[in-house]
């Protein structure tokens, strides 16, 4: 795991801007803090900081191969390879020969054999760039789910690219400038394939290739989703998915650094955590190391809501029990959450001004606190994508709705937002009837599908295509502040493919969530978990959480250059602030408002945006 950077100019000497190429890497140096390179050619820039994962000596970069004395291809790479053993011995067999143990070196090499047409044959989560310097183009990969980010910026002369915006924002060719498109993204809750928020700032889409050539920029698309009749019966699904998660969690348990899975007490987080002890039992490499997350007082005052019907901790311990887990519980209170380092920490992790308030914070105290003991951890996200857990999969208002799920099911419940007056200007609720209509436009139909089952499978579409994502970039940017690997084993789009095809009947057939899941991994958990209702992740109830938030926010107004008050009016903050205090203090409509505005406001001006709406 990595952060990458690079510059390409093909009308100016790159090895006269050392200086500058080298600040773009260093910015990444959160997200790899055990060695950094710099490789510099004539139109070629290639930086990375290295986090080290697999052979911790032998995979530095970038990574230069040569034929013939002369340099051919230059990889700087971000990620993990999972089937790069299989790849290496079939590359050994093509007469390619290792001086690492590295999947790094692997990637390099197939690429020599292969050409670009090697993302047809890598199984993991990657971004990286290639340098052929025989050609003088640039590639630019992204993995088929989009777990690792990767950004581009095109100049007059060629790109600029990183695996955050701050990378290529360290470039002064680039700006910060936020125009109606960029907010309207930023507001919707909706992740646009490419869409970099910034002007002219964009993103690899997932399972795409970005060639940046002398000819300009050219995008090819190597892997999506595809509808498929799904011929086995539901007992053959079943053993499927079970045998894909042995095989998947197996894989991703490779690691030369400490690993550990993050567990809440849930079917997904449990369902690996019991597997990975599984593997490393019959490895003879056990036991199994998880954490989890809770709030001081969470537990004996919780009030259930609309998202989560049962505090986690019990769960959590009885699962640890269940598998023997060496297991420890992050607590955190109000001063954790409202601490201003770890605000700005987790701001500048995001980079973007689409984050999660509290959650993030949260988050990256969790990170932070793994990563003293690990330095992998796997998660359960993706599940409730592939096989359907969600609420707003089981709502008929929001399955029915002409938008996405997940908005509608967030309409029913959210309180007239002080935002309200800027989507009118922006007209923001066109923009996402736009958004749904061109994503919708995308999504694979299997002839003669009709009725339930081919709704279903588009909602499965727009949440794997347009929802996850936003999960995926949040979990990969919070780990990677703190130089924490954090693997996603529900991602692999084998079983993404495979699950994506079982009927909507076969992954809910005994009346509940997650059905296929829960059948393919009851035998390992407890009876608890396999009953439990789907959870998200914890937020804490302390009212004194949201009343600090208000009146942080109270005192951001009184500032009359306050950037938050150029796109809301002071007045409407002040009638929110002046609102009833929820008496519960959770995951209110409210308190999320008040995040949003406080969370706009600091991007803003630590970016240093030019906001030109």
């Amino acid at each position: 795991m990595c952060g990458i950077a690079g510059w390409i100019g093909y009308q100016r000497d790159l090895t006269q801007e050392h200086d500058t190429a080298a600040a773009m890497t260093e910015t990444m140096a959160c997200r790899g803090p055990d060695d950094s390179g710099l490789w510099l050619d004539r139109h070629a820039a290639i930086g990375q900081r290295r986090l080290a994962i697999i052979d911790l000596e032998g995979g530095r970069q970038p990574m230069v191969a040569e034929q013939d004395g002369r340099t051919a291809a230059v990889l700087t790479y971000s990620g993990e390879v999972y089937n790069f053993r299989e790849l290496r011995a079939e590359l050994q067999r093509r007469g390619h020969h290792f001086r690492t143990a590295s999947d790094t070196e692997v990637v390099l090499n197939a690429y020599l054999e292969w050409g670009p047409s090697l993302v047809d044959r890598l199984n993991g989560m990657y971004a990286f760039a290639i340098w052929d310097a025989r050609s003088e183009e640039l590639l630019l990969v992204r993995d088929r789910m989009g777990i690792k980010p990767l950004y581009y910026y095109p100049t007059a002369d060629g790109v600029l690219f990183g695996s955050e915006p701050k990378a290529i924002l360290a470039n002064p060719l680039a700006e910060a400038v936020l125009d109606a498109d960029g907010l309207r993204e930023a507001l919707a809750f909706v992740k646009t394939p490419e869409l970099g928020i910034l002007r002219g700032l964009f993103e690899v889409r997932p399972g795409s290739v970005v060639t940046v050539s002398r000819k300009g920029i050219a995008k090819s698309r190597y892997w999506q989703l595809e509808a498929t009749e799904h011929t086995d019966d539901l007992d053959t699904t079943v053993s499927t998915v079970r045998e894909l998660l042995e095989d998947i969690v197996e894989r991703q348990l490779i690691a030369d650094v400490p690993l550990c899975t993050l567990l809440s007490g849930g079917l997904d987080s449990s369902a690996l955590t019991a597997l990975a002890a599984k593997a490393l039992t019959a490895q003879g490499a056990g036991p199994v190391r998880s954490f989890s997350i809770d709030f001081a007082g969470y537990t004996d005052n919780f009030h259930a809501d609309a998202f989560r019907d049962s505090p986690d901790a019990p769960f959590v311990a009885e699962v640890a029990a269940h598998v023997a887990a060496d297991h420890t519980n992050i607590v955190l209170d109000n001063d954790d959450l409202m601490d201003p380092a770890v605000r700005a920490a987790a701001l500048h992790a995001r980079d973007l001004p689409n984050g999660m308030g509290e959650m993030d914070f949260s988050l990256y105290l969790l990170f932070k606190a793994i990563r003293g003991r690990s330095t992998v951890a796997l998660s359960g996200e993706s599940a409730d994508e592939v096989f359907g857990g969600y609420k707003w999969f089981h709502d008929p208002a929001a399955v029915n709705a002409d938008t996405f799920p997940w908005i509608a099911a967030r309409a029913h419940s959210r309180t007239e937002s002080v935002f309200a007056g800027l989507a009118q200007r922006l007209q923001l609720g066109d923009y996402v009837q736009g958004r749904y209509r061109e994503a919708l436009a995308e999504a694979p139909r299997l002839a003669g599908e009709t009725g339930l089952e081919a709704r279903m499978r588009e909602l499965s579409y727009l949440n794997l295509t347009r929802f996850v994502n936003n999960l995926l970039d949040r979990k990969d940017r919070i780990s990677m502040a703190v130089g924490l690997e954090v693997r996603v084993p529900f991602c692999d789009h084998r079983l993404v493919q495979y699950v994506f095809n079982a009927p909507w009947a076969m992954k809910t057939f005994d009346g509940k969530e997650k059905s296929l899941l829960r059948a393919a991994t009851a035998d390992v958990l407890p009876q608890s978990v396999v009953q439990r209702k789907k959870s998200p992740y914890p937020s804490t109830q302390d009212a004194g959480y949201e009343k600090a938030l208000r009146e942080e926010l109270a005192t951001v107004i009184t500032d009359t250059a306050a950037p938050v008050c150029e796109l809301v009016p002071r007045k409407d903050i002040q009638l929110l602030l002046d609102s009833p205090l929820n008496a519960v203090g959770s995951d209110s409509a409210t308190r999320r408002t008040v995040e949003s505005l406080l969370g706009l406001n600091r991007w803003i001006l630590d970016y240093d945006v030019r906001v030109a709406v």
